[in-house]
C-alpha cells in the first residue's frame, strides 16, 4: 500500500477523515497544538499540520479510488500529469515521529535558548518567543548591540543543551 495526499474542502478535514474511515480507508490527518493570542488572551488549539490536506493509504488497484472524489469533505486527489502522486512511507513515518517528538517534549517553550541553524542568522544564539503559524517562529536575538525580534522558519531553530 502507498500513501497519497488528498485536498479536502475548506474547514472539512475532520469530516473527510470521518467519511473515509467509514469506508475503511486508512487515513493520516496530522495535527499540532498551536498557541494563539486573541484579544490579549492565550489559548491553545489543535490545528492541521498541513492545512487543506490529509493522507490516505491505498493500493493502486483498490476499487475505493472511484469513491474518493465523491466522499464528503474531499475536494481532490493531489496528482501530477493526471496520476495520483505517491508519498514515500519514510516521509509519512518522519511526520509521525516528528509529531510524537513535539508532543512528548511539548515543543520549544517561550524563554528557551535556541540556536539558529539556517538562513542569514545561522550560528546565532537566540531566545524563543512564540510560534507564528505552522512554519515560522519569533525569536529574540542580540544584533548590533540591540535586542531584535526576528521571524525565522521553524526548521531553522534548534534547542540548546
Amino acid at each position: 500500500m502507498t500513501w497519497y495526499a488528498l485536498q479536502h474542502k475548506p474547514a472539512q478535514g475532520d469530516r473527510a477523515v470521518e467519511h473515509l474511515q467509514n469506508q475503511d480507508i486508512a487515513c493520516f490527518y496530522p495535527k499540532i497544538t498551536v498557541e494563539k493570542i486573541k484579544a490579549g488572551k492565550r489559548s491553545k488549539k489543535l490545528e492541521p499540520l498541513f492545512p487543506g490536506y490529509l493522507f490516505v493509504n491505498l493500493e493502486q488497484t483498490d476499487p475505493m479510488w472511484a469513491k474518493l472524489r465523491s466522499t464528503r469533505g474531499v475536494l481532490r486527489v493531489v496528482s501530477f500529469a493526471n496520476k495520483p502522486a505517491p508519498i514515500s512511507d519514510d516521509v509519512i513515518l518522519h511526520i509521525k515521529d516528528s509529531l510524537h517528538t513535539v508532543a512528548e517534549h511539548g515543543g520549544i517553550k517561550p524563554g528557551q535558548a535556541v540556536e539558529l541553524d539556517d538562513g542569514p542568522f545561522k550560528g546565532i544564539n537566540a531566545i524563543f518567543q512564540a510560534y507564528d503559524g505552522e512554519e515560522r517562529a519569533i525569536v529574540l536575538i542580540s544584533f548590533m548591540q540591540k535586542q531584535q525580534l526576528v521571524k525565522v522558519p521553524v526548521g531553522a531553530i534548534r534547542r540548546q543543551g
